[in-house]
């Protein structure tokens, strides 16, 4: 018998979109382009193709445009910061692709979305310069998100997380990091031969879970010491954002396509930074429309 979501766990607004987002189920394309910035999402529509926008919807932090790119029928959703914010993106976009809205139970068929991250992020290996275009072709979350769902070990990598923790000493009270892979058809087709390949850190703040002091000390001062210089099984930790671990953990609970490539605008062990990064994001995203 299939399952029934309650009004209570699935929450439909009364123009029959989903909570959050404000999408209906047909406002959604198949490809999803997911940015931080809501100002991001109209700099990917302005690539779309002349007339072709279905959509433009916003809620909160959360704005969509649907449109086609060159054929290709493309949502650009932006999810604000934080992997909280991501549970509930990549949850409701789940639910707009796998759940019958009209008797509130799980579609006989199941529909894949690709979701692919642009971000920013801060380099954390001294040999990827800034302006770098950068594919997480695994996440690791400090951020806990994944433990509240079943399956967590599943789709994780054990072993990482053991060798991560016994070398940043990581503190017990903590969440306990997870490492995910990204979808490795999507990663080969986004980064082909000439974006840089890594695994990344998704913090879950900015500045102490990133190991930046301000007026607060931090509980480990040589955390990014260590980052820099953990290795397992050939692979290093090569940056820091704040939302791909919860994609690339939630995309493989539900059976999605997910990954995260960012533009490194920060390069934080030669702490250097470039405010002026808007045309290489503006050049990533022409890319990753191309490659999607």
């Amino acid at each position: 018998m299939s399952k029934h979501f309650a009004p209570s766990e699935l929450i439909i607004n009364e123009d029959g979109s989903i909570f959050h987002l404000h999408l209906k189920p047909e406002q959604l394309a198949d490809k999803v382009i997911l940015v931080g910035d809501p100002g991001r999402v109209d700099m990917v529509a302005s690539f779309f193709d002349e007339g072709s926008i279905e959509c433009r919807i916003e809620s909160r932090e959360f704005r969509t445009v649907t449109g086609m790119y060159k054929g290709k029928r493309i949502s650009c959703i932006s999810t604000g910061i934080g992997t909280d914010n991501i549970d509930i993106v990549v949850n409701e976009l789940d639910a707009l692709a796998n759940i019958d809205f009209s008797t509130r139970t799980e579609k006989a068929e199941h529909r894949t979305l690709e979701l692919v991250r642009i971000g920013t992020c801060g380099g954390m290996q001294a040999d990827i310069p800034l302006g770098s275009f950068l594919v997480s072709e695994k996440s690791i979350g400090f951020d806990g998100l994944l433990a509240f769902y079943a399956g967590r070990d599943e789709v994780s990598e054990l072993g990482f997380e053991e060798a991560l923790k016994k070398h940043l000493n990581w503190n017990p009270k903590a969440a306990s990091p997870y490492v995910v892979s990204a979808n490795n058809e999507l990663v080969d087709r986004i980064a082909r031969d000439d974006m840089y390949r890594g695994c990344t850190i998704s913090a879950n703040g900015f500045y102490g879970p990133q190991g930046r002091v301000l007026r607060c000390d931090i509980h480990n001062p040589e955390i990014n010491d260590l980052i820099e210089s953990f290795r397992y099984e050939g692979q290093r930790i090569t940056n820091y954002e704040m939302e791909g671990s919860a994609i690339a953990g939630l995309a493989l609970l539900m059976g999605h396509k997910a990954m995260t490539v960012c533009c490194v605008i920060a390069q934080r062990r030669i702490e250097a930074a470039n405010t002026d990064y808007k045309p290489f994001v503006k050049k990533l995203v022409e890319t990753v429309l191309d490659r999607i």
